[in-house]
């Protein structure tokens, strides 16, 4: 971090081509089964090309490149490629909708797309006419795509050559062009999640802004060359222009990429990465799977578990304490982790991880706890897409909630409202063509952060939740719905919870999601018939499975605070009807709307509710189908 590698993330790349060319890789991607080495001369030459490949298209300075697909290294190239020449990225996630990037791409002034594949191009096709600034669509993907001859589209090795041509004609162009570029100038336009029901408003930052997030990252916890880094996720995201961007490019470590979602984890297990960043739902995720392995192994395996498990959470309990283990337990420990925590974070690719983000949602005090005592190194990373991170808890402060004493460069004040105010390196210039929104977040270089929280005594920042999610019940105390949620579905069983509760709400309930693939190995095993999902949903074995985890959470709850009703829902929440934001996020103002009847229901005296289903068949016709959901009570509720 002594270095001067540069001031933009182009001169920091062509800084280590120069230093590492082919000597070093810069990424690894899976493909057909055999992971390709790129290194950073490769990364550079082909960031080289398709700038230059842009500009015989017609980009100028200031031009918008949005980049859409799954996470691969022509997602990076792109980036790099807009910026090298003064443009600007717009990222998109691979499962918008054509009526969502039509949105994004008109709020943006897109004028350049990259894509993954045919089902991208798709989308950009169906919407062309609705963006008149759009002059060319690039595609690294070939598949499918042989027969399209509509004129905006062009290949990415097409592209290549193009700006290998270019450079012929205009040699020293795009080494002047990255020299030229300064800290400065708008970098990328990073879409919010529109949580609150609003549209996604287009942040703006600065080489700046994302440099001073991606150092304050390394300052806290720093990266090495020889580090391995899976990034899930593609960077339309703020954690990974950080991580995967920033953080990548400053310690020159090694990205890899899965061949596809689906194969994950399987290739994280062969790289075992030493830094991994997921989102809080994936954590949870993985917690639930090993629960779910576990029921369904063998009775000496799960005994196995049950027996050494809280070994881990023994040892996780000293450390909080600031006690050492004494002999005894540091034994059992020893032999704990031999038999069962090495073999479980092997499982999980985990078993080299020195370096774990949490990102975009809160992850449960259970979850957290659970993966501590698998001696896994798993910290949250507060953060906003506006503000810039914000993290310096240790270990001891990860049950209670702390986010840890604001780092050197940093400043924190909470308001007498309980709003959390930060200054910090890596705090957004504003919203793009939106300066009365700016004007409400940003005040006098402080970011508002519509978060509430606290400092503990000991300086220690405590965050608890958007403070439009915060509820108050009937005793007068606030009640953190998602913190609720993310407890809920520590269980194998619970793939999400919405909690309702609220000033208009008499008391605390909720709508459970089973976790399908879990819930019906279960059903098979204790031999529960059922037909499909929404069958198995309201089959009453499954309600008392269901109800075993409500009651789990219940008893570590304030009275007033605890879930007396709930009802198991039909169906899985989907982002395409506006259930989820695209990072999987709840929508309750959506939700809100979308099932007034049962949320009525919930809060009279009904025991069921008839709902009508919607579906498709295989013809091609919609209908729908009428079924009945129950509700049901939970003794020792909230009163």
């Amino acid at each position: 971090m002594t270095e001067n590698k540069g001031d933009t993330w182009p001169k920091i790349l062509k800084y280590n081509f120069e230093k590492y060319g082919d000597r070093r890789r810069a990424m690894r991607q899976k493909h057909y089964g055999i992971w390709q080495a790129y290194t950073w001369r490769d990364y550079y030459l082909n960031v080289k090309a398709l700038a230059l490949g842009l500009m015989s298209l017609g980009f100028s300075p200031g031009d918008k490149v949005m980049i859409v697909g799954e996470n691969a290294p022509e997602w990076y190239y792109a980036e790099l490629a807009a910026q090298a020449i003064h443009g600007v990225a717009v990222g998109g996630c691979p499962d918008l909708l054509p009526r969502e990037i039509k949105t994004l791409a008109e709020k943006a002034d897109i004028r350049f797309a990259i894509v993954e594949d045919q089902e991208q191009v798709d989308k950009f096709l169906e919407i062309k006419s609705e963006l008149p600034l759009l002059q060319k669509i690039i595609y690294w993907n070939y598949k499918g795509l042989a027969h399209y001859q509509d004129p905006l589209l062009i290949g990415y090795k097409q592209t290549l050559k193009k700006g290998q041509k270019y450079e012929a004609e205009n040699p020293g162009l795009f080494e002047h062009l990255v020299e030229t570029g300064q800290s400065e100038d708008l970098a990328a336009l990073v879409f919010t999640s529109g949580t609150s029901g609003d549209q996604p408003q287009a942040a703006i930052h600065t080489f700046r802004t994302m440099k001073g997030g991606a150092e304050y990252l390394l300052q806290l916890e720093p990266w090495r060359e020889d580090d391995n880094v899976i990034p899930l996720l593609p960077p339309a995201w703020m954690p990974e222009q950080w991580l995967g961007i920033g953080c990548h490019l400053l310690s020159a470590c090694t990205l890899n990429f899965a061949e596809s979602p689906e194969t994950q984890q399987r290739d994280t297990r062969e790289t075992n990465p030493s830094i991994v960043f997921y989102d809080g739902r994936i954590w949870e995720s993985l917690a639930s799977e090993v629960q779910a392995r576990i029921n369904n192994n063998d009775v000496l395996q799960r005994f196995c578990f049950r027996l050494l498990m809280p070994v881990g959470y023994r040892r996780m309990a000293c450390w909080i304490r600031n006690k050492k283990p004494g002999l005894p337990l540091t034994i059992l420990y020893r032999f704990a982790d031999w038999v069962l925590f090495r073999p479980l974070k092997k499982s999980l690719g985990l078993s080299k991880a020195r370096i774990c983000y949490s990102t975009e949602s809160f992850l449960s005090p259970e979850s957290f706890n659970f993966f501590q005592a698998l001696n896994l190194p798993l910290k949250s990373l507060y953060h906003t897409t506006e503000g810039g991170p914000l993290l310096d808890a240790r270990e001891a402060d990860i049950p209670t909630a702390a986010l840890g004493l604001p780092p050197k460069g940093t400043e924190v004040k909470i308001t007498e409202t309980g709003e959390l105010l930060y200054f910090h390196p890596g705090t957004f210039v504003g919203y793009y063509k939106a300066p009365e929104r700016t004007a409400e977040v940003l005040q006098e270089g402080w970011f508002m952060s519509g978060e509430t929280g606290f400092l503990r005594e000991d300086g220690h920042l405590v965050g608890l939740d958007r403070t439009g999610n915060l509820v108050e019940v009937k005793n007068g105390e606030k009640l953190a719905p998602q913190r609720l949620e993310s407890r809920l579905k520590f269980s194998p069983f619970i793939k999400e919870a919405w909690v309702l509760a609220g000033s208009n709400k008499t008391f605390v309930s909720a709508v459970i999601i089973i976790n399908y693939d879990t819930v019906r190995r279960w059903a098979g095993q204790n031999r529960v018939p059922y037909t499909s999902f929404a069958d198995l949903s309201q089959k009453p074995e499954v309600y008392e499975l269901v109800k075993q985890d409500i009651d789990r959470v219940n008893r570590t709850l304030a009275p007033a605070g605890r879930i007396k009703k709930y009802v198991n829902l039909y169906k899985e929440l989907d982002p395409n009807e506006g259930e989820l934001t695209r990072n999987k996020k709840l929508r309750r103002h959506h939700l809100e709307v979308q099932f007034r009847s049962l949320i009525d229901s919930i809060y009279g005296e009904a025991t069921e509710v008839p709902m009508e289903i919607p579906v498709k068949f295989s013809d091609g016709r919609t209908g729908t189908v009428l079924t009945t959901l129950s509700i049901q009570s939970v003794e020792g509720g909230s009163e």
